[in-house]
């Protein structure tokens, strides 16, 4: 196993230099993480993004899964004795699994087949006569292998068998195998009926109970359909290329001739294909496509996983958030600026108690009590009345209503991270605390819900749940170490995603915090039971320390660069608060003086960026929104209507805006504009939009909606 082969094929697949793979891989292989490698060793790596060196781990991993099968199926020949050098040379240099299964099928132990039999019977020799192709006596030269003794009683049988021979054998051809796999990768439909007998309750495959697509163009939520419909039941799928144009490209390739072996042979070619390759190359299509469609669906979640977790924050402000609700009443918390439950009630404004004057005046009381900044309400049931009720209650503060997507809290409720941080409270607290924590900080509220119940992908249950979840982890630990992490106050869930930390990490900074108090400085963190040299230098540069006696603890410069940081401050002649405060001491600098074997321009850049920003938030910054005041619910909306939305989930389709009417409308792909192939090019989640309604259908609860853009004199709000 060459690690220098593979390092060049990575290099040479992503058109990368072959230094910058390998330094990537040793660097993994070391144990640094993706978002430490993208952000401190940039002249390593050349300056690779995350997405890149996540590319080159995946590359490596399957090249290593190839590496690993190659040597034992080349263990395995030689064990049989079957590795000539010409075969072990081919199988040394194709580059892919299914070329190098492909060279090894006529070689695996068979269980017993239709041709095992026909050799058995001593039919080999004809079948090898027949291959050639040359004009002969069939009646002749099949005489002698008509043995009924040993099952053949006829010549029809013993040409038969023969056939068995030749078919089975054109299956394993690798030329073959490989113009049919290319054949099928381009030019497959996938067809689809309904499966008779099968209820399909609510006809959620309607649309496939007799239809063909092109497969190498279908979109992924279609494909990902069409196998749930299977899966259910409810359709059954075939997966195949024009059959009469593949069978003629077959008979060009294998064909020399117009004799009567020629025809047995040609006879043997079509039930090879019908029997054995069509179905074998149809079980390599689905597995191909479902990968593809996987792979796109898990893409279009983690993207918007991404954008829901890097939403802009309100900020450290005094909260009262509502959980709102008709008969049970609406449950209120209050929490401090770091998010600390203070106070809990439970008001009735609504029908049936209708007790609004009293939820009214308790409101009132709470704001004023405990000073609150900010109202957050959960946009769920009756979250739209509970909004109006909010907002025309006259506080004594300035104070302003802000609607947040509970989507997950109710997960969140009832989760032993829930149970264990509110212990003697009950979920309705917990939805409420959850849903006021959000305003003040998604990505540090959501973080401690799994990401597959936050409600913003497509088909997540029919996609491979491996690599979703690998992919969800990778996301969030992507967005919490862009943003950073507040040592002192964060949660342990927080704190486990920080690049080097973990669960275990996380729970023993959260007991080292408890004991001894708050972390006075980055490197106390060695103090930390476990945290070793290796968990410090991936970590540090993530933590943030605010108010450090050491202002650096409080930006993303990382411990190691420290030094360089004190030097720039010792040639502008100032202290590192002077350089970080003042921009014209900073200008003074010229970065090349401070360039060295371990230190480059890549990094000093970054830390004179830092020093300009220290801590900086990569996020936006929070936007007032709000929704229509004259719509409340479906029955309110019309045709032609336009008004504002909040996109809410996209998919490949299109995307769900939610218009404040309990349902979430569709803008579907073709409405968000001319020649639009991708609907996140267009839209974010929680982008501000305004969309024009184009129809109401009551009784199935869609509303079908378009984005009204620039030209019509509105802005997409991106």
């Amino acid at each position: 196993m060459d690690i220098k082969n593979i390092t060049a094929y990575i290099a040479q697949e992503l058109h990368l230099q072959e230094e910058q793979v390998c330094n990537t891989l040793e660097l993994l292989n070391g144990g640094a993480t993706i978002p430490f490698i993208s952000r401190y060793r940039k002249e390593a790596t050349g300056g690779l993004d995350e997405v890149q060196i996540e590319r080159v781990r995946e590359m490596y991993e399957k090249r290593m899964e190839l590496e690993k099968r190659r040597a034992a199926i080349l263990d395995s020949m030689r064990e049989m004795d079957k590795l000539t050098p010409e075969l072990e040379e081919q199988m040394l240099r194709v580059d892919t699994m299914g070329e190098l299964e492909d060279l090894y099928l006529p070689f695996r132990p068979k269980r017993k087949t239709r041709a095992t039999v026909a050799v058995e019977r001593g039919l080999e020799p004809l079948a090898k006569i027949l291959s050639k192709q040359e004009q002969v006596d069939l009646h002749k030269i099949v005489a002698p292998f008509v043995k009924p003794d040993m099952g053949v009683p006829d010549q029809e049988s013993a040409l038969a068998g023969a056939r068995d021979i030749l078919a089975e054998r054109l299956s394993e051809n690798v030329q073959l195998r490989s113009m049919l796999r290319n054949t099928f990768l381009q030019h497959s439909r996938v067809s689809t009926k309904k499966v008779k007998d099968k209820v399909d309750e609510h006809e959620k495959f309607r649309i496939y109970y007799n239809a063909s697509e092109f497969l190498p163009k279908a979109p992924s939520h279609r494909v990902l359909a069409m196998f749930r419909g299977e899966e259910e039941g409810i359709l059954r799928l075939t997966i195949q290329p024009d059959e009469e144009r593949t069978l003629a490209a077959i008979k060009r390739k294998l064909i020399k001739n117009n004799t009567n072996s020629a025809a047995q042979l040609w006879t043997a070619a079509q039930d090879a294909y019908k029997r054995l390759l069509q179905p074998q190359m149809e079980t390599e299509m689905r597995k191909f496509f479902k990968e593809k469609a996987d792979t796109e669906a898990i893409k279009v979640f983690s993207e918007n996983l991404r954008q829901l977790l890097m939403a802009a924050p309100l900020g450290q402000v005094t909260t009262l958030a509502i959980d709102p609700g008709f008969r049970t009443g609406c449950k209120v918390v209050i929490l401090d600026a770091q998010g600390k439950l203070l106070y809990n009630e439970t008001i009735y404004p609504h029908p049936p108690a209708a007790q609004y004057k009293l939820a009214s005046d308790k409101l009132k009381r709470l704001v004023l009590q405990y000073k609150v900044d900010a109202i957050a309400i959960g946009n769920g049931t009756a979250g739209r009345e509970t909004e109006n009720f909010v907002k025309y209650i006259p506080f004594e503060r300035d104070v302003k209503a802000y609607m947040v997507n509970e989507s997950g809290a109710s997960v969140y409720s009832a989760s032993p991270v829930a149970r264990e941080e509110f212990p003697n409270y009950d979920v309705t607290v917990r939805g409420a605390v959850s849903i006021g924590r959000r305003l003040m900080d998604p990505l540090a509220e959501l973080v401690k819900i799994d990401p597959k119940a936050i409600g913003v992908g497509q088909y997540q249950h029919d996609v491979n749940q491996k690599r979703l979840q690998e992919s969800l982890t990778m996301t969030v630990e992507s967005c919490v170490n862009q943003v950073g992490v507040e040592l002192n106050t964060a949660s342990k869930e927080l704190l486990s995603y920080v690049s080097g930390v973990g669960p275990s990490l996380a729970q023993n900074i959260v007991n080292y915090r408890n004991e001894h108090g708050p972390f006075a400085t980055r490197e106390a963190l060695r103090q930390v039971p476990r945290f070793g040299a290796k968990a410090f230098e991936q970590a540090a540069g993530f933590l943030r320390i605010r108010n450090a006696s050491n202002p650096l603890d409080g930006s993303a410069v990382h411990p190691e660069s420290y030094h360089v940081v004190e030097k720039m401050a010792a040639q502008a002649g100032c202290t590192i608060s002077e350089l970080m405060q003042r921009a014209d001491l900073r200008t003074t600098l010229n970065l090349n003086d401070f360039v060295t074997d371990k230190v480059g321009l890549p990094t000093l850049t970054d830390i004179l960026h830092e020093l300009e920003k220290p801590g900086r938030d990569p996020r936006t910054s929070f936007e007032m929104f709000e929704f229509d005041k004259n719509v409340h619910k479906m029955e309110d909306l019309t045709p032609g209507m336009e008004l504002p939305g909040i996109i809410t989930n996209i998919t490949n389709f299109g995307c769900f805006v939610d218009v404040g009417v309990h349902q979430d409308g569709l803008i579907h792909i073709s409405k968000l504009g001319r020649h639009v192939s991708n609907p996140q090019e267009v839209v974010h989640l929680n982008q501000k939009v305004i969309v024009r309604v184009l129809g109401v259908e009551l009784d199935r609860k869609r509303i079908n909606l378009a984005l009204v853009n620039e030209n019509d004199g509105h802005s997409l709000g991106r």
